[in-house]
């Protein structure tokens, strides 16, 4: 291990940097769904890294994709000019979204993605005579990246109250976890629809004129794992396509089979107008992000015309090579090679096994979808978090990596997992939460 003065240079994010580094947790290597530490423990990983190595880490056909771009194109400019593997990607990606969202802008990340999606909603309406149209709402408990703009409609208060202001005329939707009605449910709760129905409210009190988009999650994935009512994305898609609202679905954590499709709007049979991508886009190996477009909104833009550039927006690694060739290879391993179709048999096995932990000491809620679940913890006297990172800290000692978020478990095991990888993961955040009592 090197010398813990080495660490203090290196400001982590979203981590208690005083803590960490007292006690560092390291990882050298990581193979399938295994983790290496520096000093060669296997450590099993049910968080998918950030929700991201879906396919599993250094997946040979992504890594073998990677080494031969980067020798042979380690850069080109995405601004008058570009790259074949960019539009490849780009004609992969849109024909894995559903409906006529068949146009493709590249980002370096899901917080880009989510930022460009706005920049495109606002910029639309202005081209369609609307510029009255510049209200977004977002929802309590939304995580859309930590730029400005996803701050802003995004409805965790610690990702917030640091940087006010934020962008004006941002209004939220009520948060859709009820505890008190739909604990332990598996899969969708029945009750809630009626939550989506504020939206109506929120058009008679700012007027359905002055709103450019909405923009969610269709299922909360960092701000605890909160499963949609049923109805509800239908419900959100019937009011903003009634008003003219935009339906952005970030889709950063939900898409490349973590909710058992695609993409979770084709779970849902719904088409919303722009849809973020990002982390399972390149199976976490390389950055990158996107934005899939409907046709008449990049038609707004792109009229055939030459009139010069048509949206000032974009970035210096928009469309990376090594990242689209990671992008390419990651496609062939989803759709390609039927991983997303594969893993489908697991998802109730996998709802069956995290079901199993109602028992557990001072578990209050466990909610799944898909591929996902959330394991809450009821708060100790302390205070919120430190029920649920002790028994991080003693799963990890335990051999396997979960995410937690405040006392939240939020479970997104790789797809490539087993039955046997899944009740490895069960029992050791059970006997983990026992022992925190």
């Amino acid at each position: 291990m090197p010398d813990p003065r080495d660490f203090n240079a290196y400001w982590m994010p979203f981590t208690a940097n005083a803590q960490f580094k007292s006690v560092p947790r390291l990882f050298a290597s990581a193979a399938g769904v295994y983790y290496t530490t520096d000093d060669g423990r296997q450590v099993l990983d049910a968080a998918s890294g950030l929700w991201c190595t879906n396919a599993g880490h250094c997946h040979p056909k992504i890594v073998e994709a990677i080494r031969t771009a980067a020798g042979e194109l380690d850069y080109a400019p995405s601004f008058q000019a570009g790259h074949p593997r960019a539009f490849a990607l780009a004609d992969r990606v849109a024909d894995m979204l559903p409906g006529t969202l068949d146009h493709v802008f590249f980002t370096n990340s899901g917080s880009e993605a989510v930022e460009s999606a706005l920049k495109i909603a606002l910029a639309y309406h202005r081209r369609n005579d609307e510029a009255s149209r510049t209200r977004l709402i977002g929802r309590v408990r939304g995580y859309h990246g930590t730029n400005f703009g996803g701050i802003s409609v995004g409805g965790l208060v610690n990702n917030r109250k640091d940087y006010t202001p934020l962008l004006p005329g941002v209004d939220h939707l009520p948060d859709m976890l009820n505890i008190s009605e739909n604990a332990f449910t598996k899969g969708q709760p029945e009750q809630g629809v009626d939550l989506a129905d504020v939206l109506e409210e929120m058009v008679a009190l700012h007027g359905g004129e002055t709103i450019a988009a909405v923009v969610v999650e269709p299922v909360i994935g960092s701000g605890g794992v909160v499963i949609p009512p049923l109805g509800y994305n239908e419900r959100l898609r019937e009011i903003t396509r009634e008003h003219g609202i935009l339906l952005i679905f970030d889709e950063v954590i939900n898409a490349f089979g973590r909710c058992g499709g695609p993409t979770a709007a084709e779970v849902f049979n719904l088409e919303p107008d722009l849809i973020c991508i990002a982390k399972g886009l390149t199976n976490g190996s390389v950055p990158m992000g996107a934005v899939g477009v409907q046709r008449d909104i990049y038609e707004r833009f792109v009229t055939g015309e030459d009139i010069g550039i048509e949206f000032f927006h974009g970035y210096t690694y928009s469309g990376h090579p090594l990242a689209a060739a990671a992008g390419e290879a990651a496609m062939d391993v989803f759709m390609e090679d039927g991983l997303i179709a594969e893993s489908q048999s697991l998802i109730s096995y996998f709802e069956e096994a995290v079901h199993g932990l109602k028992g557990c000491a001072n578990v209050i809620d466990i909610r799944n979808f898909g591929l996902m679940a959330g394991v809450e913890l009821a708060p100790c006297e302390d205070g919120v978090g430190k029920r649920g990172f002790e028994a991080f800290l003693k799963a990890y000692e335990n051999g396997v990596f979960f995410r937690v978020s405040g006392d939240v478990f939020q479970l997104s095991p790789p797809l490539i997992c087993d039955r046997h990888h899944i009740d490895t993961m069960m029992e050791v955040l059970g006997e983990a939460i026992n022992a925190t009592v």
